[in-house]
């Protein structure tokens, strides 16, 4: 039998295993995250990794290689072209 819901009795260590009811179904349904959230999410860790690369761009420096210009350019082209769903980041060099 297929559960959803696996509960521990912490004084007895009992295990029990039941299915969502119709109502939590419902209200996890409801609280799912919307693609407006996905997308902020997504453009946080774009900003994130960005910003661990921002100190290739310092006149101190190296020059950046075509790798390193391409892979900041593929994060800063990432909300325009990433499925919410399945947010794929691009490797860094």
């Amino acid at each position: 039998m297929a559960h959803d819901v696996t509960a521990v009795n912490v004084m007895t260590g009992e295990i029990t295993k039941r299915n969502y009811t119709a109502e939590e179904v419902a209200e996890n349904a409801k609280n799912a995250p919307t693609v407006e959230m996905k997308m902020a999410r997504i453009r946080q860790r774009r900003d994130t990794l960005l910003h661990e690369t921002d100190w290739w761009s310092l006149a101190d420096s190296p020059e950046m290689s075509d790798a390193q210009k391409n892979y900041r350019q593929a994060l800063r082209d990432l909300p325009a072209s990433v499925d919410a769903d399945n947010p794929v980041y691009p490797e860094k060099p």
